[in-house]
């Protein structure tokens, strides 16, 4: 099942052996070609030649969303724009997008990293891909399109909306591989209910779900409802785009990052110090092979670990955890940090409620106060009210025992809370901090 067997089991020593070879030669490159870059490796006192190994990594400066916003639209392009064969731009909710830009060889090797992806999940030759990830300046439908062209499977690109048509067109052609946010795949879940459509009569067989953080109950829901594996894979446009790292379907556990591309750390946000292997803390990388979009030590915001022990799927690359949180989807309620997806983790755990919830923030005077709203099943929404009290104060008491906070729990009836065919939008904080 591995797509690449000579790069993906490479022992350490030779990989590491890479990452450096390439580290160097990018390093120089984005020295001579960014004046943004050259600059701020001035200000750091740092040269191309100071990089003689992967720890002096950490001699360079970090990359944020903000370098990336004041250099809008092409300004850390690296490469003469005749050479830039596509343009994509993230989908921001404030200011202007990020710009990303890729060279014909950029695009090959998204092809490859998507192509191992898919393989990494599970996926093969001949397999029938529904890829219902946004097309246009989302980098999630194209990547998918062109890894699932390179690993030789037929290829639905249907994009996002109309889930009706959507489950229509599985049952017609045979869908056998699904792509798409999981909050949309449990969308689509909801959808075949409506319809009397059961799962397991479609030929579905696994699920690559990422684009945005999901628990680990929310995985058992999404396999229990539309009966596949759901596959955790990872990727962002300023490093890529999908294609930076994905569970294997062997073990689902930890997501392979492919080193060869890509380096990745993991440092202390507060302290910016890199951690090793084991400790939680954000996710950063440097890519090692893009020409006309490179990223120096790019801080993710992305909470997680890196995994460096063996896994039994044999590849040698190291697996980073599934993301818990954002440092900046992190909510601090009452002087306790706070992430979605612990919230999320509570309430996937509780029978008779449904995987669709809303987190609101407010301020009551200098009182921090949190709401859970959350949609319960047909049946105990008409449940008496003694049911519907008992079920709240359950899941008040869970997020209390979990966060260390008290939270109000507001239980509204099924397909009250508006439904996402992209991101889902989890939290509305009204605060004016």
């Amino acid at each position: 099942m591995i797509w690449n067997e000579e790069f993906e089991t490479l022992p350490r020593e030779a990989l590491q052996a890479l990452q450096l070879k390439r580290l160097q030669h990018q390093i120089e490159r984005v020295h001579a070609a960014v004046p943004y870059y050259r600059n701020k490796m001035a200000e750091a006192g740092v040269k191309p030649s100071d990089i003689k190994s992967l720890k002096d990594l950490r001699k360079l400066p970090f990359t944020t969303k903000e370098d990336l916003r004041l250099n809008y639209p092409f300004g850390l392009f690296a490469v003469p724009f005749e050479r830039v064969v596509r343009i994509h731009a993230s989908s921001g909710t404030t200011g202007k997008p990020t710009v990303v830009g890729y060279t014909k060889r950029d695009i090959d090797s998204w092809a490859e990293l998507m192509a191992r992806t898919l393989s990494c999940g599970g996926a093969h030759q001949g397999d029938v891909v529904h890829n219902a990830y946004g097309y246009g300046l989302f980098t999630g439908g194209l990547g998918a399109h062109y890894g699932a062209e390179r690993l030789g499977a037929a290829v639905i690109p249907i994009s996002g909306g109309n889930s009706k048509r959507q489950i229509m067109i599985m049952q017609d052609f045979g869908s056998t591989v699904l792509m798409c946010t999981p909050s949309y795949a449990l969308n689509l879940a909801d959808v075949m209910k409506e319809m009397d459509v059961d799962p397991s009569s479609l030929k579905l067989r696994v699920g690559l779900f990422g684009a945005e953080p999901w628990s680990e109950n929310m995985r058992e829901e999404i396999q229990k409802r539309l009966n596949l594996k759901a596959i955790d894979i990872f990727g962002l446009s300023e490093v890529m785009g999908p294609g930076v790292a994905s569970e294997c379907v062997e073990e689902q556990h930890g997501l392979h990052i492919f080193e060869d591309y890509f380096l990745p750390e993991i440092v202390d946000p507060k302290t910016m110090e890199p951690l090793p292997p084991g400790e939680h803390g954000e996710l950063v990388f440097t890519t090692l092979t893009k020409e006309a979009f490179p990223v120096i030590r790019y801080r993710t915001k992305d909470i997680s670990r890196l995994i460096a022990e063996p896994c039994s799927c044999g590849r040698t690359f190291y697996r980073m955890e599934r993301i818990t949180g954002r440092t900046d989807d992190m909510l601090i309620i009452r002087g306790v940090n706070v992430f979605p997806s612990q919230i999320e983790h509570v309430l996937m755990s509780i029978e008779g409620v449904e995987p669709h919830y809303l987190i609101i923030v407010d301020r009551e005077g200098s009182l921090d106060v949190i709401e859970v709203q959350v949609e319960v099943s047909e049946n105990i929404f008409s449940d008496e009210v003694k049911v519907l009290e008992k079920l709240g104060k359950k899941i008040e008491r869970e997020i209390k025992d979990l966060l260390g906070i008290s939270c109000k729990v507001k239980l509204v009836e099924p397909k009250t809370i508006q439904r996402s065919e992209g991101k889902a939008k989890r939290v509305i904080d009204n605060r004016k901090l």
